[in-house]
């Protein structure tokens, strides 16, 4: 029994140091995440869309068993164009929006009262506390932008992404030659693979879920006759990557619009009870179903992870929210002392492949 006493106070002791040494080192990491916002924003972007192309250019050899460069040339041009598109759209398009959200404030308020004899008055009281209080103007800016800020960067991500993508077979050779031992430079290729298999999985399925929204919303914005269509087929496509919230945003905001724009009450009703089934059976039965257990992240994180990423980098930061949590849960266990950390952030506390290669 001493010695077991003495072991845990020794243990207790050996835990103190390494407490403070994790709470230092994460605060230092969020003031740089903070200060360094300009620069680490459009690197994070690059490899994300790195990781897209990556996904793509392998699926185009397992199709067409095509050279590795004309696959990899293949899945840039397709990315890149389809990210210059979407910035594009909302660097323009939306921007025309944002002049113009002040007439559809005021417009607002008498789009309400014509639906105060439908759903009463305690309803339409509520939907002008709250809704009128919010300043969509300040919102349809932040959002728009943001966007505008990346379609800034286009050029310095498309270089990152080239450099990433000449170098992408030598930086793993380079891993191993720096790494102290073999055994060292084989866990660190390890850690690699797993984030970039969950990373194309989590990519690629939310890039194809989010394009088939944002396509069938479209088709519904356009039958209706909606204003700036493309705007919310685009927003509704990105938004689908901002976990929880998105979807519900990308309904809402629609929704308001045809508030102001159409007389009746109708298009109004198709947006929100048309596109919200859509997300509602979108986001609980195929986006489950295609992603299945491959990031196993807790709800709350993915919450918390929503929150913090927001306050940090802005809008841009609640769209990179979960790959960028998923890359944290993955190194995390790979390490001996965070991986308590990473069970704890895991949705039922198996870290999926790396317990069966522990084994």
């Amino acid at each position: 029994m001493d010695r077991e006493s003495e072991r845990n106070r020794l243990h207790a002791r050996l835990s103190l140091p390494v407490a403070r040494d994790i709470m230092i080192v994460g605060t230092l990491s969020v003031l740089a995440l903070y200060a360094g916002a300009g620069f680490l924003i459009p690197l994070t972007v690059a490899l994300l869309v790195n990781v897209l192309i990556i996904a793509l250019s392998d699926r185009f050899i397992a199709l067409t068993h095509a050279p590795i460069w004309l696959a990899n040339l293949a899945g840039v041009t397709v990315v890149l164009a389809g990210l210059f598109v979407i910035m594009y759209v909302l660097g323009s398009q939306a921007t025309q929006f944002v002049r113009e959200i002040n007439t559809y404030e005021d417009e607002f308020d008498t789009a309400v009262r014509r639906i105060t004899g439908l759903v009463g008055n305690d309803v339409t009281t509520f939907i002008r506390d709250n809704l009128i209080s919010i300043d969509l103007a300040f919102v349809a800016r932040a959002a728009v932008g943001s966007a505008t800020s990346l379609l800034n960067h286009f050029l310095l991500i498309s270089l990152y992404v080239a450099f990433l993508m000449a170098e992408r077979v030598a930086f793993r050779k380079k891993i191993r030659l720096a790494a102290r031992s073999p055994e060292l430079g084989a866990d660190l290729s390890a850690v690699m693979d797993a984030i970039s298999i969950s990373l194309q999985r989590y990519v690629g399925v939310k890039t194809f879920i989010s394009a088939v929204t944002a396509l069938i919303s479209y088709g519904i914005f356009r039958l209706l006759g909606l204003e700036y269509a493309e705007t919310w087929a685009v927003l509704t496509f990105a938004l689908n990557f901002i976990p929880s919230i998105g979807s519900i945003i990308a309904v809402v905001f629609p929704a308001l619009i045809s508030l102001v724009q159409f007389e009746s009450i109708g298009p109004f009703l198709v947006i929100v009870f048309g596109c919200g089934t859509l997300q509602f059976l979108i986001g609980n039965f195929l986006d489950p179903a295609m992603l299945g257990r491959s990031l196993n992240m807790s709800t709350f994180l993915v919450i918390l992870a929503l929150t913090f990423w927001t306050t940090v980098w802005g809008i841009v930061g609640a769209f990179l929210s979960v790959p960028l949590t998923v890359c944290i849960l993955i190194i995390f266990s790979h390490v001996p002392a965070l991986r308590p950390v990473a069970i704890l952030m895991s949705l039922d506390g198996r870290l999926g492949e790396t317990d069966a290669d522990r084994k």
